[in-house]
């Protein structure tokens, strides 16, 4: 009865150190996905600075002049 009780504890053990890990890994993706998901967000900024403010593009604007 003592072994399985020690057996128990140790697995419990065991458990609850990969918890740990688990929770820190996801903790550091969490920390990542903000991190990209801001430089995404500035990104999207700078291209919308960088496009012109036209509302309204004809497809004839898009045309080669060779057509």
């Amino acid at each position: 009865m003592e072994s399985r009780l020690a057996e128990i504890e140790a697995k419990l053990s065991f458990a609850e150190d990969l918890i740990d890990s688990l929770n820190t890994t996801v903790y550091r993706q969490q920390a990542r996905l903000d991190l990209l998901e801001s430089q995404i967000r500035l990104l999207h900024q700078q291209i919308q600075a960088l496009q012109p403010n036209e509302e309204f593009r004809s497809l004839r604007d898009e045309i080669p002049p060779h057509y």
